[in-house]
């Protein structure tokens, strides 16, 4: 059979997946102690009475927090004046596995979204999507409130004196991706052309060529396309353009 792993014995597998856990368990002692250090690095003091945009309006940055001592924020790429289907297929990724905080709020950490959008229109694109975590604009506002979008951030509260701790972009934020995971335990993987792939595996893609489907659900980044969650939204036609204008921050 091609495009799969030999076939073989139940005792046999056994001491493949034997050898193979060695190296997991290293793999993950590993990232216990590189996640250590993260934990030692130095903090940056900011002003957290930044004023940024949500649903009850401006508010000090700070208020992000919602009184806990440690929050973390995704930074959402966003395209001025394109409708929903146009926003970032990447940064769709984010949200859409984190819907709920209840367990980072028992350990006294808070999460939210942030992005450069105008409120409006962030709004419009947040209601569309169902999202239930608090979202924000911080256009206008400089690091580390603003700044490059695209990073999960992590900060800390001192009483009124709020420290940016930790900052981590491109595959870094896979960690709230919880596919992506599931995705790498299957015989298959993700199915990206970087990926190690056994000759007559299926043919492999560019990263990401699955975040994107048209109305017939087939992999597409053409003008009828839209990220894939948003098929699942009620009210989400087909569409003909995606209204991307200038560049995404």
């Amino acid at each position: 059979m091609t495009g799969r792993p030999p076939v073989t014995d139940l005792a046999t597998w056994q001491k493949a997946r034997d050898e193979l856990l060695v190296r997991e368990k290293a793999h993950t002692r590993e990232g216990d102690a590189i996640a250590a250090e993260r934990r030692k690095l130095p903090m940056v003091e900011f002003d957290g009475t930044v004023e940024v945009v949500g649903a009850g309006g401006p508010v000090p940055f700070v208020e992000l927090f919602q009184g806990r001592d440690e929050l973390v924020v995704y930074k959402h790429m966003w395209w001025d004046g394109a409708p929903h289907q146009g926003q970032c297929e990447g940064c769709t990724h984010i949200p859409w596995h984190f819907p709920d905080a209840a367990y980072l709020n028992a350990r006294g950490v808070s999460f939210a979204m942030v992005t450069t959008g105008a409120w409006d229109e962030v709004s419009a694109f947040v209601e569309f999507m169902g999202y239930k975590q608090p979202w924000y604009s911080v256009r206008g506002a400089e690091e580390p409130v603003g700044g490059e979008m695209g990073y999960l951030t992590s900060y800390l509260r001192d009483g009124d004196r709020t420290f940016l701790t930790y900052s981590t972009t491109g595959r870094g934020t896979e960690r709230v991706n919880g596919s992506l995971g599931l995705l790498d335990m299957t015989v298959h993987g993700r199915g990206e052309a970087w990926e190690q792939h056994p000759e007559g595996w299926p043919e492999a893609r560019p990263a990401g060529w699955f975040w994107r489907t048209n109305a017939d659900g087939r992999s597409s980044w053409g003008e009828d396309s839209r990220p894939v969650p948003q098929w699942t939204r009620p009210g989400a036609a087909p569409v003909t353009t995606l209204g991307r204008q200038g560049h995404c921050h």
